[in-house]
C-alpha cells in the first residue's frame, strides 16, 4: 500500500483544475531542520509544544490542535489506523526510527524544494541537503543574521573592525543562500529606529558588545547596523530578507539550548510578542522601499492582519501564514481565510515554519491544503471567484510566488 501524501486528504469537492493546483508540489520559503535522531515522549511532546516546554504534570501535549492532528493525520503516514492512541503513535515511531519516519513524514508533505533556516543553535538538527535528500526534493540554505553577528563577535577582534568583519561575513554566506532572516523581533523587537545608525555610535555598541562577545545580540544599534548591513548584501546579490514576526516558543526564538531541554529559557519569545507584530516595522519597510529587496514577514500569527496590510501596501512586502497552519490545524482555514482579506494573491506564500519533529512539517503542507481548499470552495460557491481564479491563486500561494521572489 503506497504511503498517504498530505495532498492525498482534500476536504471538498473541487473542480478539477483547482484540485489539481492544490494537489501539486509546493515550495516551503521557511523551515527549519527536522530532528534526525529519536527522542523520548517527553523530549518528543516538548518539540510539538509551541511553547517548547513539558506539558503540565498529569496533561499532554497530544491534547492540543497539533496533537491531535498528528494523531489523526500523520498515524497513517506510520502505518497505523487513523486516532491512534499517543502511546501506539510514539511506539511505532520507535519501531521505525527517525530516519524512516522523516523520510516518510518530509516526502509526504508534497514540497519540491526546501528553504531551510540553519540559524538554530540546537544539535542534532538535519542540514538542508539531508532535508533535501530524506524529502525528495531540491533545498537551499535561509542564513540567518543573528548567528552570523554571534560568530562575528566571538571572534576576538577589537571594535573598530566590527562592522567591516560582519559586512565580510555576511557576503561570504550570502553567496551560497536564497534568503536571509532576522529575528530581530526577538532580540530588541520590531519598534527600533528605522534610520542607519552612524559609524561612531556602531563602534561604541561593538565595544560594548565585545566585552562579552558570548552573550545574545540585544543591543538596538547593532541590530539596526546588522540589518542594514544585511539589505546592502541583499540587494547586492538580489536576496529577499525575512522577518520573524508573531508569536512564537523556543523554537524559533533563537535561543540556545542543552539538549532539547530548555535551559535557554524558552518562553522569551512570547514574552515580547507584542514587540513582534509586524506594523512595528513600517518605517523599515518603507526605507528599504526604495531599494527594492524583497522583505518577507515570516509566521506573523495572531498580527497575520496587520502583515496583509503591510503586503497590500508596499510592493515590496510579503507575507506567510508559518506555523500557526498546523498548530491551528483543523483550524487552519479560518487563518488561511484572514490572509485572503487584504493580503494581494501575488503576495502570499506557503512556508511551513517546522522545526524539530517532522510532524510539523507534514501538517503543515496538509492543513494548508485543507484551509485552502476549503476557502476557495467557498469563494467558489458564493460566486466571487471562478475556478480559474481560484486555481490560479492557489498555484500562486503554493510555489509560484515563491519561486519568483527567490528565483528558484
Amino acid at each position: 500500500m503506497p504511503e498517504p501524501r498530505s495532498h492525498d486528504m482534500l476536504p471538498t469537492p473541487l473542480p478539477d483544475a483547482v484540485r489539481a493546483a492544490l494537489l501539486a508540489p509546493m515550495v516551503d520559503q521557511h523551515c527549519c531542520g527536522v530532528r534526525r535522531d529519536d527522542t523520548t515522549r517527553s523530549g518528543f511532546e516538548q518539540l510539538i509544544g509551541e511553547g517548547g516546554t513539558p506539558a503540565p504534570p498529569g496533561t499532554t501535549h497530544f491534547d492540543t490542535p497539533a496533537g491531535a492532528a498528528i494523531r489523526r493525520w500523520c498515524a497513517p503516514v506510520l502505518g497505523l489506523e487513523p486516532h491512534a492512541s499517543a502511546t501506539v503513535y510514539l511506539s511505532r515511531r520507535a519501531e521505525l526510527g527517525a530516519a524512516e519516519v522523516n523520510r516518510r513524514l518530509l516526502r509526504g508533505a508534497g514540497v519540491s524544494a526546501f528553504l531551510v533556516d540553519t540559524g538554530l543553535d540546537v544539535p542534532g538538527l538535519l542540514s538542508p541537503a539531508e532535508m533535501g535528500r530524506l524529502g525528495s526534493a531540491a533545498a537551499d540554505e535561509i542564513v540567518r543574521l543573528e548567528q552570523v553577528e554571534q560568530d562575528v563577535a566571538e571572534a576576538g577582534l577589537p571594535a573598530a573592525d566590527y562592522a567591516g568583519l560582519l559586512r565580510d561575513e555576511l557576503a561570504a554566506r550570502a553567496a551560497r543562500a536564497t534568503a536571509l532572516k532576522s529575528v530581530a523581533a526577538h532580540r530588541c523587537g520590531l519598534g527600533f529606529d528605522p534610520s542607519r545608525p552612524s559609524r561612531g555610535s556602531v563602534i561604541a555598541a561593538a565595544g560594548r558588545r565585545l566585552a562579552d562577545p558570548k552573550s545574545r545580540l540585544d543591543d538596538p544599534v547593532l541590530v539596526r547596523h546588522l540589518l542594514w548591513a544585511a539589505v546592502d548584501v541583499a540587494r547586492e546579490r538580489g536576496l529577499p530578507v525575512q522577518f520573524h514576526c508573531g508569536l512564537s516558543g523556543w523554537g524559533l526564538s533563537g535561543l540556545s539550548m542543552s539538549g532539547w531541554g530548555l535551559s535557554g529559557g524558552g518562553l522569551s519569545g512570547v514574552g515580547i510578542g507584542h514587540l513582534a507584530d509586524p506594523a512595528l516595522l513600517t518605517g523599515f519597510v518603507r526605507a528599504l522601499a526604495p531599494l527594492g529587496v524583497p522583505v518577507v514577514l515570516l509566521h506573523c500569527y495572531p498580527y497575520h492582519r496587520q502583515a496583509a496590510y503591510l503586503a497590500g501596501v508596499f510592493p515590496h512586502v510579503y507575507v506567510d501564514a508559518g506555523p500557526a497552519v498546523a498548530h491551528t490545524a483543523a483550524g487552519s482555514a479560518h487563518v488561511l481565510r484572514e490572509l485572503l482579506e487584504l493580503a494581494p494573491f501575488h503576495k502570499q506564500m506557503y512556508g511551513s515554519g517546522c522545526h524539530g519533529a517532522a510532524e510539523l512539517c507534514f501538517l503543515a503542507a496538509l492543513c494548508h491544503r485543507r484551509g485552502l481548499a476549503r476557502v476557495l470552495a467557498d469563494r467558489i460557491a458564493e460566486g466571487e471567484w471562478s475556478a480559474a481564479d481560484a486555481a490560479r491563486i492557489a498555484h500562486m500561494i503554493g510555489s509560484g510566488n515563491a519561486r519568483r521572489v527567490y528565483r528558484l
